[in-house]
């Protein structure tokens, strides 16, 4: 809908850059969401638990306010308690690490609002870092890049299409090309152009030098006995971006360890969730 919906009805986006944007929108969005899940439960359930535990992810460098912002959205949606987890221990989970281990994992989350990095030991974060460059900055970087070549504007999801189709963070053997349509800036009319991957992957090498800078700067913190588990087993790669091709060629030729994208790194964080409430 976002870009598309007529004068009488607003598209909004609840959460951005991994937290709370609109307050009562989430708050809506919440409890729209548990009476969705609680709705078939037996009568016996629903009388001992009127009101169900949620858990929610985060960013692993959240501030208290912003945390609390989260834990008053789901209590104010209809929530008894709220436990809160760090996302790159769900996505870790979720991607099946062995983290209750003593050896190191590493896992960077690329999701639409932030980017998470961390190394995990012991079933704790040992060192983070996460920073608001991801999937929606990524698209923004795309659209800077049309309207200053083309004089084209072009919306969020024409952006995103672009970056799925044939964005790329590392050469590729076969340079693709896409079709684009938009508004002129100049006569205001529809316009057509035709864009390659390698412009794309200009256009998209600031927020991913920012990304590969975060992941160095763990590595470097990194106490030097989980350094030797990471060089082993690799760094993980989970979230939307980590579909971006080629990304896990560039960290693997930056850092000089193996990148492994997850199964199912869309996923990854949602199932982590799950498992670890079972925990």
């Amino acid at each position: 809908m976002l870009g598309r919906t007529p004068s009488n009805i607003q598209a909004i986006r609840p959460l951005r850059d991994g937290v709370i944007a609109d307050f009562e929108v989430t708050e809506a969005m919440l409890n729209y969401f548990i009476k969705k899940v609680t709705k078939n439960r037996s009568f016996f359930d629903a009388l001992l638990h009127p009101k169900p535990t949620v858990v929610i992810c985060v960013p692993a460098e959240i501030t208290s306010v912003e945390e609390r912002a989260v834990r008053d959205a789901a209590k104010l949606a209809g929530a008894r308690s709220v436990e809160i987890i760090e996302e790159p221990m769900a996505a870790a989970i979720g991607a099946g690490l062995p983290i209750d281990g003593p050896s190191g994992n590493m896992v960077v989350d690329i999701g639409g609002g932030t980017t998470d990095v961390a190394v995990i030991s012991l079933g704790g974060i040992v060192v983070s870092q996460s920073l608001r460059v991801a999937g929606n900055k990524l698209d923004e970087a795309i659209i800077r890049h049309i309207r200053r070549v083309y004089n084209l504007m072009i919306g969020e999801r024409t952006s995103e299409d672009i970056k799925i189709r044939v964005g790329s963070a590392h050469r590729l053997e076969t340079e693709l090309v896409m079709e684009i349509r938009g508004r002129d800036l100049i006569n205001g009319l529809p316009k057509t152009v035709k864009i390659t991957s390698e412009e794309v992957r200009e256009a998209l090498s600031e927020p991913l030098q920012s990304i590969v800078e975060a992941v160095k700067a763990v590595l470097e913190k990194t106490p030097p006995e989980l350094a030797a588990d990471i060089i082993d087993r690799g760094i993980i790669l989970t979230g939307g971006g980590a579909l971006l091709r080629g990304l896990d060629t560039l960290l693997g030729e930056v850092t000089g360890i193996p990148v492994i994208i997850a199964d199912d790194p869309l996923s990854c964080v949602a199932i982590g969730t799950g498992l670890r409430v079972r925990l």
